[in-house]
């Protein structure tokens, strides 16, 4: 593979990963669990810390295995190359396409409330999947182009409804009641359920490790400063929401960046977050579409998948087949309308596998320290061993909480994950089967 991406690139994979349209409406989700403006801006702070420790610890695996995977090769090498395979298994059957058509069909509808074109969403849908797809089959710098590009509109946009919001939007005067100002752990892990999933994607830049200029540097960087960045968006957005709406009229309110842009702006302001949720949106496209077919490219190559999936095109050296086929399957998914049930079943899922993989520390921690690996020289998890464990723990408690607050989700969810046991028997025996036919003909070519 070609390395063709800088830090400012990393930092923006980093950054496009994360912010998709959740932010310009989840707040709300979050204001209808907890109740005070302490506890709402608290869960999104929370959220971003442990964030920031996600990153922390995708930069020291990043630095410690810079390999195309990211997480896969992390589990495939830490564990086992069954762990692995469930993991990519679930990435694109359920996780990555399941959230690409849902946001495909969000774009859609945005993109055509703004034309006011007269068309099916499923057009506009498939148009930028397959526009999308097109850019990134000419090579990773034109992929990667694109998405700074995107980013780089998103940050602009929600620049611009930080500062309307404080400067045009009246402040609300917000009253509250005892039972507004009750909690529990259980409705506050309700509350971290859409923080989270607004935060999640940060590592989704350790796909691309092999095609980042000086990977042990830029991307351990990226992933930091990306981070960071999107802490104090989100931090921001959710003040202003609070500032201009109040706790209770946020959490009645199913479109709040829209809502506070119209108080600033009028019908422009509702006109310009439209915009930005369509732009945002495709941004979010252009990231997973350049990012996650290269798992599927370390699966095929390690001989765990279709074996064309890992052919890389000569001339721009990127895994054409892989790209094309997450596309292929999120349009499937699109069109089954099945989307959104299946993002209901991505958060248990999604933080399993961040914890686990976060536990991969500790086997190359201790392979380092008995010379079984070579040491890492770049970034380290800071508080290592005790924040990695922490940061493990929460995530598993997110899982916890999920299954807890919505059973019958996390169930098909972990159904998806089951059923690739079968697909990873079936490859590994076929790997077994295609080595022993090589030992064989080496034999006959020897004593030949």
């Amino acid at each position: 593979m070609a390395r063709q991406l800088g830090l400012f690139d990393a930092t923006m994979l980093v950054m496009g990963g994360i912010v998709g349209a959740g932010i310009f409406m989840n707040p709300y989700v979050v204001a209808q669990q907890v109740h005070t403006p302490a506890l709402i801006l608290g869960a999104w702070i929370f959220g971003g810390i442990i964030a920031i420790g996600g990153a922390f610890i995708w930069a020291d695996l990043a630095a410690t295995m810079p390999e195309v995977g990211g997480q896969y090769a992390y589990l495939r090498d830490a564990y086992h190359p069954m762990v692995a395979f469930l993991y990519g298994w679930v990435l694109l059957l359920v996780i990555q396409t399941g959230g690409m058509a849902a946001v495909s069909i969000t774009f859609a509808r945005y993109f055509l409330e703004l034309t006011g074109m007269h068309v099916q969403d499923w057009v506009v849908a498939i148009t930028a999947l397959g526009a999308l797809t097109l850019i990134n089959c000419l090579g990773v710098k034109a992929g990667g182009r694109t998405q700074s590009t995107f980013m780089v509109m998103k940050i602009i946009a929600i620049a611009a409804l930080v500062i309307c919001g404080l400067a045009l939007a009246e402040r609300h005067v917000a009253t509250s009641t005892l039972a507004d100002r009750t909690w529990s752990l259980s409705s506050f892990g309700a509350a971290m359920v859409p923080v989270l999933f607004a935060y999640g994607g940060w590592q989704t830049a350790n796909f691309i490790a092999a095609e980042v200029k000086e990977p042990k540097k830029n991307l351990p960087r990226g992933l930091l400063i990306g981070v960071l960045g999107v802490v104090v968006l989100y931090t921001a957005v959710n003040w202003v929401c609070l500032r201009a709406l109040g706790p209770q009229t946020l959490a009645a309110t199913t479109t709040p960046a829209t809502t506070v842009m119209r108080l600033a702006l009028g019908q422009q302001g509702a006109k310009f977050i439209a915009a930005a949720i369509a732009v945002s949106t495709l941004g979010f496209l252009s990231q997973s579409i350049l990012t996650a077919p290269r798992v599927y490219f370390a699966m095929a190559d390690d001989g765990l998948f279709f074996r064309g999936v890992a052919w890389l095109a000569p001339r721009t050296r990127v895994p054409v087949i892989a790209i094309v086929l997450q596309s292929a399957w999120t349009i499937v998914i699109a069109f089954s309308g099945r989307y959104e049930q299946i993002l209901n079943y991505v958060i248990a899922m999604d933080f399993l596998f961040f914890g686990l993989t976060a536990t991969t520390i500790f086997v190359f921690r201790r392979r380092m320290a008995r010379g079984a690996m070579n040491v890492s020289t770049g970034y380290r998890m800071p508080g290592h061993p005790v924040t990695t464990a922490v940061f493990a723990v929460i995530c598993w408690w997110v899982v916890g909480n999920a299954i807890y607050r919505y059973p019958q989700n996390s169930l098909i969810g972990f159904g998806f994950l089951l059923a690739g046991t079968p697909a990873y028997w079936f490859w590994s025996r076929k790997i077994r089967v295609d080595r022993r036919t090589q030992v064989l003909n080496n034999d006959k070519e020897s004593k030949t």
